[in-house]
């Protein structure tokens, strides 16, 4: 096999070390009423089909997921199908925002349940893999099958960063529950064989069992034919070179103004293995452009890289902000690590939810986004100091101006 034989392998299968990675990191040791996974808390042994949940946004703290958003409170669930199916009960949110995605091991978003895809009212979801649904209960709202034995629930529940806000949400996550058809706790233990912070590029003798054990209980995709297995000295010479070129890979729909779209998908990645295997490095988690798009920006107007000693300007048209039927923001990241930026606001997004943002006299909304405070009467998104960076206009729910690329997006420009 050549060397781009053994690459082309490895781009293909990353997203499963990737969401496997994913799993490691998320997953609970201790369950709340039986305990810890593993007597020994370093081993790797952990509680899948148990909501874990965040009760506060993320910040520049928190390195577990990369390019999060600051609008939602998370709950996570990584779901082990193999014994049978698992029902998920979610309950009445209102008019917030929320959404379970369920993204197969291979980084599909292949469904949802969640305000725009099933409603907010109670309801019971019933999940199951490739062996089947069994008898289902009375009850249940919907079924889903899941391609593979492994699913990854990730869950996000809008949120205002005031207590009584996020008491109400702490209270909605509480309510998620995943049990048996019996009505018994569907947790169980399950051995993740990883340590949740792999090196990255990890060795090949990390990379490869992981994949293995992936690949035995979440089948190729329909259509995919994969290389496997591979020699450990080809794979060491190989993952630096593929996920060096993942970091640097231009993104692969291009919008204009500086921006491009690094998710386009749907349901299903299909065969473009490049973008799903960027996407698994980069943007872990992301969803299916009906339910949220990410527009993003790493360089300005004219094609030059977004840079914290320089400042930019973005302006938003009279009547030209981002058409949702929820909500959108603009979040600030780091290049070096795709976290947030620290600064004295405690800013990392600004968006239609900011207190105090608004449109000038003439109706235009002006953004400011730099490493310097530029003073009183500005909307400012700090910038990290003499670092390279990039920003994501998250756009929760998008209409159809967005989703069939009619949506002019506004340019960004250097100042100075």
């Amino acid at each position: 096999m050549t060397d781009a034989d053994v690459h082309d392998a490895l781009v293909q299968t990353l997203p499963l070390f990737e969401m496997m990675r994913m799993r490691a990191a998320t997953t609970a040791r201790r369950h709340p009423r039986l305990g810890y996974a593993s007597e020994d808390r370093r081993a790797p042994r952990r509680w899948v089909n148990l909501f874990t949940h965040t009760r506060r946004k993320l910040g520049p703290g928190d390195r577990e997921v990369v390019s999060p958003n600051n609008d939602t409170l998370y709950s996570n669930a990584w779901l082990d199908l193999s014994a049978g199916p698992v029902l998920i009960h979610s309950p009445d949110f209102g008019s917030r925002y929320w959404t379970l995605g369920l993204l197969d091991a291979w980084t599909n978003p292949f469904a949802y349940v969640g305000r725009r895809s099933t409603g907010s009212r109670p309801q019971c979801t019933l999940m199951h893999g490739p062996d089947g649904p069994g008898r289902v209960p009375p009850g249940v709202s919907q079924v889903i099958a899941a391609p593979g034995h492994d699913v990854w629930i990730i869950g996000r529940i809008l949120a205002d960063d005031s207590a009584a806000d996020l008491a109400e949400v702490h209270a909605l996550q509480d309510a998620l529950a995943l049990r048996r058809a019996d009505g018994s706790d569907a947790a169980r233990r399950l051995d993740t064989g990883l340590d949740a912070q792999e090196p990255e590029p990890p060795p090949a003798p990390r990379f490869l069992p992981c994949v293995d054990a992936a690949l035995a209980r979440n089948p190729l995709p329909a259509g995919e034919a994969l290389a496997w297995p591979l020699e450990p000295a080809a794979v060491a010479r190989q993952l630096p070179a593929v996920y060096e070129t993942l970091r640097r890979q231009d993104q692969p729909r291009q919008l204009g103004g500086g921006w491009a779209l690094p998710v386009a998908v749907r349901s299903h990645w299909g065969d473009d293995h490049l973008t799903r295997a960027r996407v698994a490095r980069n943007l872990i988690g992301a969803l299916g452009i009906e339910e949220a798009m990410y527009p993003t920006a790493e360089v300005d107007a004219d094609g030059r890289p977004l840079h914290g000693s320089q400042a930019y300007e973005l302006r938003f048209p009279p009547g030209g902000l981002p058409r949702v039927g929820a909500f959108w923001s603009l979040t600030m990241y780091r290049r070096s690590d795709c976290l947030f930026v620290d600064n004295p606001l405690r800013r990392y997004s600004i968006g239609d939810r900011t207190p105090g943002l608004r449109p000038g006299p003439g109706g235009e909304l002006v953004l400011r986004l730099q490493a310097q405070d530029p003073g009183p009467g500005h909307h400012w998104l700090p910038a990290p100091a003499g670092e390279p960076f990039y920003v994501v206009l998250r756009l929760y729910q998008p209409q159809e101006e967005h989703l069939q690329f009619r949506y002019a997006y506004p340019p960004l420009h250097r100042l100075g």
